[in-house]
């Protein structure tokens, strides 16, 4: 008997989602729980699976359309069963009507057709599916200049995609691959066998774009402009800088490093340090991991860090709850986690909700510093520079001066100049630094 395949409640405030990618096509087998296909909410960006066995018969659900959850999105039948429709033949839902214009919401991805997309004509129809054509309206692609590769010269979604990936090689500068003319067009050499399917990542990039188009945001984007744009107009945003010798644990890290991953199956990294050293601030002075409620102030009695993880397609702070009961291994296992989860879409809602204090690292980039905007509703977060070696004048207990080089890190908090005044901001970044610099605690 045929089983449906429902958009998921991924939470009690979520009631929609988007699909953004079908793992697998009409006339696949499936296993239960694999990964059938990737849904984006205004929480996070999820792999669903599939609920049962069999072979998927029918796609009710289009990628790039939001749906209510319980909506049916697609249909899996028994292996034996009767014969899969093409996913390009399947009804898409019709698009839902708005009442009037309003602002987007951060799980509407829907995007509307440019007028130059709506007259085109009914050859490209016959040539192509609408899947194909909402690709190449994302990308501005004209599929007039694209030689399909199906049936009947059909372009197809990976015609698509290979043209995408050689125009953005050639805005590069790389290398042209055979079969792709320098005027952006495909133009295969009659006595050039075409270019191997190229393999890409599972999760979604960027959209390749050159000087002079025009990108829809995707949906994770949408959300981030919105958030960023908020926590601007609602916290009186100050930053405070501080210079921190990481040559201790820098030497305790190179030393412990391999080990610590033979013992424990986990890499030693320096983001349990900077946590650590901030819970043990937040400790002596908590208004750091308060939040304002009206003209309250709410005091958390866990410290829930969230840790932002730079994504391939944007940015997400999963939160790693009760962080201040955990030692620096338990530190290290679950920040590992968070980001292992994040990267290949295994968060579930309640995973980025309930942060009360931020960290973020641009240092993994190359910055020497950043200056963070706040974590709604969060009062607080700190930006982790990259670790630098410079030269530093080091004091000795007999108060004599001499240059050393040092391993340095410049470490920024952006707080709520609204609750925490500079004074209590200082003061918190230097118990981290002292902590960090004078680090004694065991790392497992």
């Amino acid at each position: 008997m045929p089983t449906d395949v429902v958009m998921p409640q991924m939470g009690e405030s979520i009631f929609e989602g988007t699909i953004t990618k079908w793992l697998k096509k009409p006339g696949d087998k499936v296993q239960r729980d694999e990964p059938l296909f990737e849904i984006s909410t205004d929480k996070v960006d999820a792999e669903i699976p599939a609920p049962a066995s069999g072979v998927l018969q029918e796609i009710k659900v289009s990628e790039g359309n939001t749906v209510q959850v319980n909506t049916v999105v697609g249909v899996i039948g028994e292996a034996n069963g009767a014969p899969a429709r093409p996913a390009e033949q399947s009804p898409a839902p019709p698009p839902k009507k708005e009442a009037a214009p309003a602002p987007p919401t951060p799980v509407e991805t829907r995007i509307a057709a440019s007028p130059a997309s709506k007259e085109k004509t009914e050859d490209e129809d016959v040539r192509s599916s609408p899947l194909v054509r909402k690709l190449a309206r994302e990308h501005n692609v004209d599929l007039a200049e694209i030689q399909g590769t199906g049936q009947g010269g059909r372009v197809t979604k990976q015609d698509i995609l290979d043209f995408v990936e050689h125009r953005t090689e050639r805005a590069e500068g790389a290398p042209l691959k055979p079969g792709f003319g320098l005027s952006g067009s495909a133009t295969p050499d009659r006595g050039t066998a075409a270019p191997p399917p190229v393999t890409r990542p599972s999760a979604p990039a960027a959209p390749a774009a050159i000087p002079g188009d025009v990108v829809p945001m995707s949906n994770m984007r949408k959300i981030i402009m919105q958030r960023m744009v908020e926590s601007r107009r609602t916290s009186a945003h100050v930053h405070c800088m501080f210079e921190v010798d990481l040559t201790r644990i820098v030497n305790l890290r190179n030393k412990l490093k391999s080990g610590f991953e033979q013992r424990n199956g986990a890499r030693l990294t320096f983001m349990p340090f900077f946590t650590r050293a901030a819970i043990i601030a937040i400790q002596q002075f908590p208004i750091v991991n308060a939040s304002v409620e009206g003209e309250a102030i709410r005091y958390h009695k866990h410290v829930n860090v969230g840790i932002a993880v730079a994504l391939d397609w944007g940015l997400i702070v999963p939160v790693l709850k009760n962080a201040d009961e955990l030692n620096f291994l338990g530190l290290q296992r679950g920040i590992t986690d968070l980001g292992e989860r994040s990267r290949t879409k295994k968060l579930m809602p309640a995973d980025v909700e309930g942060a009360t204090f931020t960290i973020t690292n641009p240092g993994q980039f190359g910055a020497v510093f950043g200056l963070p905007i706040i974590n709604q509703p969060n009062v607080a977060i700190m930006g982790v520079g990259g670790i630098t070696k410079q030269p530093m004048v080091i004091t000795d207990k007999d108060g004599n001066d001499s240059i050393a080089i040092r391993s340095v890190v410049h470490l920024t908090l952006g707080y709520d100049h609204r609750i925490i005044d500079g004074a209590v901001a200082d003061q918190f970044m230097a118990v981290v630094k002292k902590t960090l610099e004078n680090w004694s605690e065991d790392v497992g």
